[in-house]
């Protein structure tokens, strides 16, 4: 598996990189968001670990950038842990959000628990596609296909929308939805469920405003709507 590790703090860097490599993985390490986004195009990265705070770009912009070719898991970290970064930090494209100073064994677990649903998903049958209505997931391409059109999804959105479509009508509190698809260790705030849907929506829906496929139950939480 191979990792590659921004930030500008070379020692925490190092840090880093020393700890992933005795778990096995193969490390890259880059200091400024455009070197991040470079070697993010040159290679087949299986997970990236971003800070929020860099020169030349920030990793807001970087993850922003990555998201226009790429769909590998992306874990932010800063040193502010306010909500409001937490939530921009999803809007651009994040799976994950951990914030400084940090043990770095909940990191090294978060590593795994992404690799490890990012895994899951690539051993989906390529050539299976669940359909409802006008989309359609394509595990090949670990995206969705809405009349046609391809659509790109993060891992944490893929892995959302999947759930709701092999279990239309079925509604889900968000509690419910951040220990399925984050996992029952997450400690992020339920409102990371919300950011997601609404992207899922902005990027499926015709009207994200008046949504036809992820249906909010109010006072319980989110269902997909089967035709």
């Amino acid at each position: 598996m191979k990792i590659l590790v921004v930030d500008d703090e070379k020692l925490l860097v190092k840090g880093i990189k020393f700890n992933l490599e005795t778990e096995g993985y193969q490390v890259d390490a880059a200091y400024d968001g455009e070197e991040c986004v470079k070697l993010a195009r040159a290679n087949g990265y299986d997970l990236i670990i971003l800070d929020l705070m860099m020169p030349k770009l920030n990793g807001l912009d970087a993850c922003m950038k990555i998201r226009e070719f790429s769909t590998v898991p992306v874990i932010m970290l800063t040193a502010r842990g306010d909500d409001m970064d937490k939530i921009i930090g999803f809007e651009y494209g994040a799976d994950d959000y951990i914030t400084k100073p940090f043990n770095i064994l909940e990191l090294k677990a978060r590593v795994r628990a992404l690799l490890r649903r990012a895994s899951l998903s690539k051993d989906q049958d390529n050539s299976e596609k669940l359909t409802i209505g006008a989309i359609s997931i394509d595990y090949q391409k670990h995206s969705a296909i809405k009349d046609g059109t391809l659509i790109e999804l993060t891992g944490r959105e893929f892995e959302l929308l999947e759930l709701f479509m092999k279990n239309p009508g079925r509604v889900y509190s968000r509690e419910n939805l951040l220990n399925i698809v984050w996992g029952r260790d997450y400690q992020g705030d339920v409102r990371t469920v919300d950011v997601h849907v609404h992207r899922l929506r902005d990027k499926l829906e015709t009207d994200p405003a008046s949504p036809e496929y992820i249906i909010t139950k109010w006072g319980v939480g989110y269902y997909f709507k089967g035709q």
